[in-house]
């Protein structure tokens, strides 16, 4: 069984998410939150956030489907960054120039499954 949480156009840069997410990709989910705790990038708070609704979301369908799932079976399958939209913002320079700043905005995907469909989708 597989359960996805997303968040769209949180602040971070996507470069910057992308380092944090690369820490916890194909983890057991547990061990990705207690990893994510203790992270000092800024980026880590709300990743975490994502792992922990996607284990919540786990539960409910699992709760749906008639099925126990356990917190502590959950792998994190996948886990990407993609790029938000760019919020542009000019900076007064000098003889009355403007220069341009890109304020990067994330979309965040973390899908965790149980560890059968796991080797499923790593077998293929």
């Amino acid at each position: 069984m597989e359960a996805i949480a997303k968040v769209r156009n949180i602040r971070i840069t996507p470069q910057k998410a992308r380092r944090v997410v690369n820490l916890i990709r194909g983890k057991q989910a547990t061990e990705a939150l207690g990893l994510l705790k203790f992270q000092p990038q800024a980026a880590s708070e709300p990743i975490r956030k994502v792992v922990a609704s996607a284990v919540a979301n786990a539960k409910v369908k699992g709760e749906s489907q008639g099925a126990i799932v356990d917190e502590d079976d959950l792998v994190i399958s996948q886990a990407f960054v993609d790029e938000g939209v760019t919020l542009k913002r000019f900076r007064p320079r000098a003889q009355g120039r403007a220069f341009r700043i890109n304020k990067r905005t994330s979309h965040i995907t973390v899908v965790v499954a149980t560890p059968d469909e796991f080797a499923k989708k790593a077998g293929k």
